[in-house]
């Protein structure tokens, strides 16, 4: 995947114009920040992070999990160089389950096969792990 442009004109920062960045939950994306960019501030952590890789003008943005945030890069003076909206999203067909209070999530591409998400029940999740781990342990002579 080619590395997101975050670089903006002076024309754009000043207007306040924001950038729309997508990335895929549980992935990374390498992007381009601003040359003099001293720190990198996420809005929300929970949905995405971010790394300033140093000497190279790069960073990594990390979806942690769905939703929108932003990115805010500022110099060394504390200036605003920049900011964006990072949205998470994901790259495949998801189908949730609700049952009262009980949510279960699918990943239906092309057959509908259960997954395990954040919001998921307890109950459910633990299950799905404990049959990942089996299966693990089953496949690797244990």
């Amino acid at each position: 995947m080619a590395p997101a442009h975050f670089l903006l004109s002076p024309t754009q920062a000043a207007a306040g114009a924001r950038d729309l960045v997508t990335v895929t939950v549980d992935r990374a994306r390498i992007a381009r920040i601003p040359e003099k960019t001293q720190t990198l501030v996420i809005g929300q952590p929970g949905i995405a992070d971010v790394t300033m890789l140093k000497n190279s003008g790069m960073g990594v943005i990390t979806g942690k999990s769905f939703g929108e945030t932003n990115l805010i890069a500022l110099d060394g003076e504390g200036n605003m160089l920049g900011e964006w909206i990072i949205r998470v999203g994901a790259e495949k067909a998801d189908l949730l389950v609700q049952n009262g209070m009980n949510r279960e999530s699918y990943i239906c591409a092309p057959n509908c096969l259960p997954t395990v998400e954040l919001s998921d029940s307890k109950t459910i999740a633990a299950d799905r792990a404990g049959a990942v781990s089996a299966h693990t342990g089953f496949s690797s002579g244990k």
